[in-house]
C-alpha cells in the first residue's frame, strides 16, 4: 500500500471526514486483492502442522510440571530448614 506525503495546509475536518468512505473502499478492494494472492495450505498440512502443535503443548507442559516439581520441593526444604 503506497502512502502519499502531501504537503502544505493540513486537511480540515470537512475534508477528513468526507474522505473516509474513500478510504474505507480502498482498504477492502487492497485486502480483497490481497487474500487472492494467499497460498492457503492443504488439509492435509493442516492436520499435520495441528499435531504437531498439540505435541509440542503437551510436552511443555510435562516438562513444566517437572521443573514446578522439583522446584516446590526445593523450596519447602529450604523453608523446612530455616523454620527449626
Amino acid at each position: 500500500m503506497a502512502t502519499e506525503i502531501q504537503t502544505g495546509a493540513p486537511e480540515t475536518f470537512i475534508q477528513r471526514a468526507t474522505s473516509w468512505p474513500v478510504s474505507v473502499k480502498n482498504y477492502f478492494e487492497e485486502l480483497r486483492l490481497e487474500m487472492r494472492r494467499v497460498t492457503w495450505p492443504s488439509w492435509k498440512q493442516v492436520r499435520a502442522t495441528t499435531m504437531v502443535v498439540i505435541a509440542a503443548v503437551f510436552a511443555f507442559a510435562a516438562f513444566f510440571m517437572v521443573v514446578d516439581d522439583i522446584v516446590n520441593s526445593a523450596v519447602t526444604k529450604l523453608i523446612n530448614a530455616f523454620s527449626r
